[in-house]
């Protein structure tokens, strides 16, 4: 007799009763019930009707919910998390064969630091292989982030099982190795989203050994992910940036935030190698500085996004750079770098005239100088951080609100602005939002 493996709702929602998890209360191992021992589960039987001897009034024979539709059914279920959709695959036979359509099975989202994540992919994965043996051809994202009891051994079961795999995020997933991502690269070739935030032991993203033999030197280099998130991967240095980048040429989003031992000799193999990225963070990598701005902006019109906060070795040197060469640029956040003065703000509204957003806070050598160059020609702009800039009084607000009427977010936190500023603000940009510490406006 086949048996079909049903993964338990206790797998998915560890410990103790599902109200106990929502209610956040902890629970040990040793509290794990019956249920979460079962990994396999029949399809129900009876479940619709648990008395089918029993002769019951009609208006209890069949439950109002019973009257939807097979596809009403299925829209509903298309908003419920992976372990809810267990639950309901247990209700009864009808809701078992449409909870495991396989239209409702692309996405698979794990949460939670006491589930035992390796186990409930280990099983899911099993469950969607059964029409196609040992392959899942309908899964296409997994999402397990803080879940920090993953493990290699998790991540090679989505490697084996899930070619067809275009998303994977792990952040927060502290026990993940190089080799187990380097496998699931290797084996899943449509793979284009890739989280591996706060992995410490992830110091590189590149092909097996293996599968780098068999492919020609031609091809060597074909891995198609376009967005990379390696925020607080802090063992990747500049060799590791190297590799990724020679066999990530197709990357156009990359975050490399707190990833504090590059410089800018990481940042030069970048850009050789990935001449289509548009979106860029080396925020707080304290090595880098106008020479690491200086290769960036050779992505010259293709940057889009650029975020180098609190890299305090940055001047205006560096960018005045990229407002020469990245005039396409619509987000910068250069927040921190103290050596930015307005000669770097300048240089960047007459430049930039599409930039959109702008993060100048902790910059205490911006003036209101440098406020009324970037009015006079930065009319895009929607965002606007000034956040404990010392050097901005009353009058360089006022300048901004009378020609950037589109502005949408306004951060005066920390700064010695007058009330009557505030007040012009709010006057002639009506849609804006003012952040401030000032108790008398309202």
């Amino acid at each position: 007799m086949r048996t079909v493996s049903t993964p338990s709702p206790a797998l998915i929602l560890p410990p103790r009763s599902s109200s106990a998890i929502l209610n956040g209360s902890s629970t040990s191992s040793s509290a794990f019930s019956t249920e979460t021992i079962a990994m396999v589960h029949t399809p129900p039987t009876s479940l619709t009707h648990p008395q089918r001897g029993l002769q019951q009034p009609k208006d209890q024979q069949e439950a109002p919910i019973d009257i939807l539709p097979d596809h009403a059914f299925l829209q509903i279920f298309t908003h419920l998390p992976t372990n809810q959709l267990c639950r309901c695959a247990r209700v009864c036979r009808r809701w078992y064969n449409l909870a495991w359509d396989p239209r409702l099975w692309r996405t698979v989202r794990l949460t939670g630091d006491v589930l035992h994540v390796d186990r409930a992919l280990r099983v899911l994965t099993r469950r969607l292989c059964q029409d196609t043996p040992n392959v899942c051809l309908t899964l296409e994202m997994v999402v397990v982030s803080g879940c920090r009891r993953l493990t290699d051994r998790g991540l090679y079961t989505v490697a084996q099982c899930c070619p067809e795999l275009r998303r994977l995020e792990v952040a927060g997933c502290y026990n993940v190795s190089n080799e187990a991502v380097f496998e699931v690269v290797s084996r899943c070739p449509n793979l284009e989203h890739l989280d591996v935030s706060g992995c410490s032991k992830v110091t590189c993203i590149s092909l097996t050994r293996d599968v780098s033999v068999k492919l020609s030197p031609l091809h060597g280099q074909q891995i198609s992910i376009r967005y990379l998130d390696m925020t607080d991967c802090f063992a990747l240095e500049d060799e590791g940036l190297h590799t990724i980048a020679a066999h990530c040429t197709q990357l156009t989003h990359l975050y490399l935030r707190r990833c504090v031992r590059l410089t800018d000799e990481g940042l030069r193999f970048l850009v050789i190698y990935c001449p289509f990225v548009r979106e860029l963070s080396v925020s707080d990598c304290r090595f880098i500085s106008d020479f690491g701005l200086r290769e960036i902006a050779k992505l010259e019109g293709r940057l889009r996004y650029l975020s180098i906060a609190h890299c305090t070795r940055i001047t205006d040197v560096g960018v005045r750079y990229v407002a020469k060469y990245c005039i396409r640029l619509r987000y910068l956040n250069a927040r921190g770098c103290e050596g930015l003065t307005d000669h770097g703000i300048e240089h960047l509204a007459k430049n930039c005239l599409k930039l959109k957003s702008l993060d100048i806070g902790k910059c205490p050598l911006v003036s209101d100088a440098g406020l009324e160059q970037l009015a006079l020609n930065s009319f895009n702009l929607k965002r606007l951080s000034l956040k404990s800039c010392e050097s901005i009084t009353g009058r360089g607000l006022q300048v901004v609100a009378a020609n950037c009427f589109d502005l949408q977010l306004l951060n005066v936190q920390d700064c010695d602005v007058p009330l009557e500023a505030l007040r012009f603000v709010k006057r002639h940009c009506k849609r804006c939002v003012i952040e401030h510490t000032n108790p008398a406006f309202f």
